[in-house]
């Protein structure tokens, strides 16, 4: 979507490597509906895209931008899904989330530390919306809902580096679960995560 942590430099990459970029059409026309020398390409909600031997299925979800997508990604025998940038989770989420082998999933913010965080009103309450991002508690509680045999790979995403900890997210994820907090990964703002097998 248009925000800044998400867009970035795409635009720049794509120009410099030819690379096409996928976003939505909200997506486009919130960026002032760029050309690109052609390299735009339109997604939108739950029409698959084919990259390879890899299916690509955008979905929308509840943030404060013009036409947000996350994703499932699937080769035929496993699906990962990616997740951030979301207020709420809806039932449309959850299902296009369902019986993927791998999650990448937002927990942005500790509920108590975001109230207590020197964050004018305003931002606190737009980081707690329902269009804004998911607490670890949110989190906690949707993964309970999504939790499966199949599912191997959990990793807690997009943590505010102000209003939340590794610890926190890692133990909520763990406790919907049922499992050891050591077996929830935490992708680094910065680095991300290595590379994992799925």
């Amino acid at each position: 979507h248009e925000h800044g942590d998400h867009i970035g430099c795409a635009r720049d990459f794509a120009l410099r490597q030819g690379t096409p970029i996928w976003m939505s059409h909200g997506t486009h026309l919130a960026i002032g509906e760029p050309w690109l020398e052609g390299l735009i390409r339109l997604a939108c909600d739950n029409v698959a895209l084919e990259l390879g031997d890899m299916t690509l299925r955008p979905f929308t979800v509840p943030h404060d931008a013009r036409e947000p997508l996350q994703l499932v990604c699937d080769d035929g025998a496993r699906s990962v899904g990616i997740l951030t940038d979301l207020g709420h989770v809806t039932g449309h989420v959850l299902g296009q989330l369902a019986k993927c082998h791998a999650l990448l999933f937002e927990c942005n913010h500790d509920s108590m530390l975001l109230a207590q965080s020197s964050y004018p009103p305003s931002l606190k309450r737009r980081v707690g919306g329902n269009h804004g991002h998911l607490s670890n508690a949110a989190a906690a509680a949707a993964m309970a809902q999504l939790a499966h045999v199949g599912l191997k790979t959990v990793v807690a995403a997009h943590l505010s580096a102000q209003n939340n900890r590794p610890d926190l997210a890692r133990s909520a994820l763990a406790a919907a679960l049922h499992c050891e907090d050591s077996a929830i990964l935490v992708a680094d703002q910065a680095e991300g995560t290595g590379w994992l097998e799925v």
